[in-house]
């Protein structure tokens, strides 16, 4: 094949994957911007967190798949601790003690309650601009920007959400991702 074949086999498939992309992505299309990123991916997995910990019966709060590990709902409580201490930190508020939940309430309607309370503080946290994601917060003796703590945020809840589908299979039960719309 000659270079000026190989160069035009180039040229079109260019044209043609340009073509494709403003198919995909009409120009009017606005990307979303990080924050709504990450804000939609916290949704949905603090979504199935609080159904998990609303499906759970109250006699399983206690369960431990093996005795080196939280319970349920230590679990619970240890994810409401753990959003209200980063929430708080990237809207520059007091910082809360991050087992306070976990060490304070010990029912199935105490940590239910934190668990939505801390949802309900970080979608606060969850509404901020592009501009201010990109401050410096410092957390853990760490500084980062508010973005990163946002994404850490989502991150962690994923990480114990996986537990708890552990959990709940464990237990028989079939967890909220797993579950028919």
């Amino acid at each position: 094949m000659s270079r000026r074949s190989q160069f035009f086999i180039v040229l079109a498939m260019l044209a043609a994957a340009t073509g494709f992309a403003r198919l995909a992505v009409p120009a009017t299309h606005a990307s979303p911007s990080a924050v709504s990123m990450a804000n939609e991916q916290w949704k949905e997995v603090t979504d199935w967190v609080t159904k998990a910990a609303e499906q759970v019966p109250d006699t399983s709060y206690a369960f431990k798949p093996t005795a080196s590990v939280r319970s349920f709902g230590q679990l619970v409580g240890h994810i409401a601790g753990t959003q209200d201490l980063m929430c708080a930190a990237i809207l520059g508020e007091k910082l809360p003690a991050e087992d306070a939940v976990e060490k304070g309430a010990t029912t199935k309607a105490a940590l239910v309650a934190a668990l939505k309370a801390s949802t309900e503080h970080c979608k606060r946290a969850y509404a901020i601009s592009d501009a201010d994601a990109g401050k410096t917060v410092k957390l853990f003796g760490v500084e980062k920007s508010a973005l990163y703590w946002l994404v850490s945020n989502m991150a962690h809840d994923n990480l114990h959400y996986g537990n708890m589908v552990t959990y709940m299979r464990v237990m028989g039960m079939v967890p909220p991702s797993s579950q028919s719309p």
